[in-house]
Parts: C-alpha cells; sequence; structure tokens
C-alpha cells in the first residue's frame, strides 16, 4: 500500500512538472502585423488602409505596420499578399483590380489566391457631362450611341481600367457595342474630367467622390449612376436599374485579404476586429469626409462578390477586345 502512494506521488510529481514545462499556446496575435498596400502612398486606399491598421492596433493590441508594395498596375503588392505565409501576420487591402489583371494577361493571380477576410469600401460609378452638354439624360446617350457609333468620346482612366469597363459593360447591357463610345485613355479621373470641361470629350466615367468638385462647382452633371441604391451624398443621381431597367453594377472596392489558407480561427479573429473598425463612427466620418461609399462583407460574402466581379470583368474585358 505504502510503495503504490509513493508511485503514485511520483506520477504526480511527474506530470506536474511536464505541464509547469510545457509551453503554453499563444493567443494570436503575438507579434506585429503588416498590412500590404498595391498602390502608392497618399492615394486613397493607402488611406484606407492606414485608418483600418491604427485601428487595428487598438483591437488586436499589437502594432500594425502598412507597407506600400507599387508596380505592375497593382500585381506586385498583390502577388506579394498572396505569396506571404498564411500565418495572419501578412494582410493586405486588395482592389477592384484584381478581377481584371489575370483577364488582361499580366498575372495568373486571381481572387481565388487569397483569405476574404472583408468588403470594406465600395464606390459606384457614374457617368458625367458638362451642364451645358446636349446629352441632358442617359437615354439621350444611349440614343447617340445606338445612331452614331463612334461618334461620342469618353474618359476617366487608362484602357481597360474600371470606368472603362463600367461604361462598355453598361453599353453591352443595352445590347450595344462595347466600343459604341469611343474609349480615351487617361492617367485617371482627374484629367479625364478636365478633358471633359475643357471640351475634348463628351462624357466621364467615374465614382461621385473624384468628380465632387466639379459638381459642386456646377461645371459636371451626373447623369446616372451603376449602383442597387442610391448614394448617400448625391441622392439625386438617377440609378441605371430605373432609367433602364439595367442590374448592371460597377464600382471601385477595396477589401481585407490575407493569403489563401491562413487558418479559420484567425480569419475569424481578424474579421470580427475588422467588423469592430467598421462599425465605429470614426470609421463612418472618415469615409464622409473623403466621399466613400460605406459597403461590408463578411469574408464568405466577399469571397463570393469577388467570384461574380471576376465573372463580369472578364466578359466586358472579352466584349471590348481587351482580355488576353
Amino acid at each position: 500500500m505504502i510503495r503504490r502512494k509513493l508511485l503514485g506521488a511520483a506520477a504526480a510529481a511527474t506530470l506536474s512538472l511536464g505541464l509547469i514545462g510545457a509551453p503554453a499556446l499563444a493567443a494570436y496575435p503575438e507579434r506585429p502585423i503588416s498590412v500590404i498596400v498595391p498602390w502608392g502612398a497618399g492615394g486613397g486606399t493607402d488611406a484606407v488602409a492606414r485608418f483600418i491598421a491604427a485601428e487595428l492596433e487598438k483591437e488586436l493590441k499589437q502594432p500594425v505596420n502598412v507597407v506600400n508594395r507599387t508596380g505592375g498596375s497593382g500585381v506586385v503588392g498583390h502577388q506579394a499578399i498572396a505569396s506571404a505565409p498564411p500565418d495572419g501576420y501578412t494582410l493586405g487591402l486588395i482592389t477592384v483590380e484584381i478581377a481584371m489583371m489575370r483577364h488582361a494577361g499580366l498575372t495568373q493571380l486571381s481572387y481565388q489566391d487569397f483569405t476574404p477576410l472583408a468588403l470594406v469600401n465600395y464606390d459606384p460609378n457614374a457617368l458625367f457631362v458638362r451642364t451645358d452638354s446636349p446629352i441632358k439624360d442617359l437615354n439621350a446617350l444611349l440614343e447617340t450611341s445606338k445612331a452614331s457609333p463612334g461618334k461620342l468620346k469618353a474618359s476617366g482612366t487608362g484602357q481597360g481600367g474600371i470606368w472603362h469597363l463600367g461604361l462598355a459593360g453598361m453599353l453591352v447591357d443595352a445590347k450595344q457595342s462595347g466600343n459604341a463610345v469611343v474609349w480615351v485613355p487617361s492617367q485617371g479621373a482627374a484629367p479625364g474630367l478636365q478633358d471633359l470641361v475643357a471640351g475634348g470629350i463628351d462624357l466621364a466615367s467615374c465614382s461621385l467622390p473624384e468628380a465632387r468638385s466639379l459638381l459642386d462647382a456646377g461645371k459636371v452633371r451626373a447623369i446616372a449612376l451603376m449602383s442597387d441604391k442610391p448614394d448617400a451624398l448625391f441622392p439625386n443621381v438617377p440609378l441605371i436599374k430605373n432609367l433602364m431597367g439595367s442590374s448592371w453594377t460597377n464600382g471601385a472596392w477595396r477589401g481585407m485579404a490575407g493569403p489563401k489558407g491562413m487558418p479559420k480561427d484567425v480569419a475569424d479573429r481578424l474579421s470580427a476586429a475588422i467588423k469592430k473598425v467598421y462599425d465605429s463612427k470614426a470609421y463612418a466620418d472618415f469615409l464622409a469626409s473623403r466621399g466613400f461609399g460605406a459597403t461590408w462583407g463578411n469574408g464568405a460574402e466577399f469571397g463570393a462578390f469577388m467570384a461574380k466581379e471576376d465573372a463580369s470583368k472578364g466578359a466586358v474585358m472579352k466584349a471590348v477586345g481587351i482580355a488576353k
């Protein structure tokens, strides 16, 4: 009996020592996190990333550092996110270009190379004319492009950019050629809008925030919005679904993601933290100050959204002859 008690005590002591010596599993995150931005410092995507990163620091109790990885029309940064270890310590703010770049032959990357965490911003596509333009509404635009293909000129981004595809997709949805309005490539919305005001083109395609100053100054007029709901700042801009019964939507978007294969518990932790940031008054005020659209989608919803975007953009690029 005494021997049995001694053996039991020795076993308990050994187990106790083993438990004391075993390292505890640390809760995620236990070290700093990096957020890669595929675009340059100072732009809209960079601003959104830096705001979210600063707020995530408070939620996750770890430093969250923003790293700009530019080049290749967004390919370099998106590839850096996809190629990182899927451990939750390298994330990225991916953009609409991931739905377009592989169709353009720039990369093999697609939305399937990421773990979607949250859709955090969406700015729908609008169409603008000069205030003195003979084109008074969307019906007049479509009548002109149908009767005289190639007569009208538009701009707002480079060839095959998001705002080009928005206009082209709308034309295709209206049973016209995606090239019925000639696209004049530009270095972005700002030079495209200036060309519109100067009379060099007939139409500009971009987001409402990008045209805000010219709208406020009364130099341009928005004739249609490619969204399923009115804009918060410009609620009187008509929706194309009401004007032409179209379900076509288009816009620039941003979402948080990590490399493919992240552990579910880590992805869930991050998604929950991002949701707290998204729901905050501070984020709402930040978006409003820049005229950005607030749109939320959790990881599963963001993944489904990106799949739809990939199919949509690929079809339009094929229709206008720029898909590789």
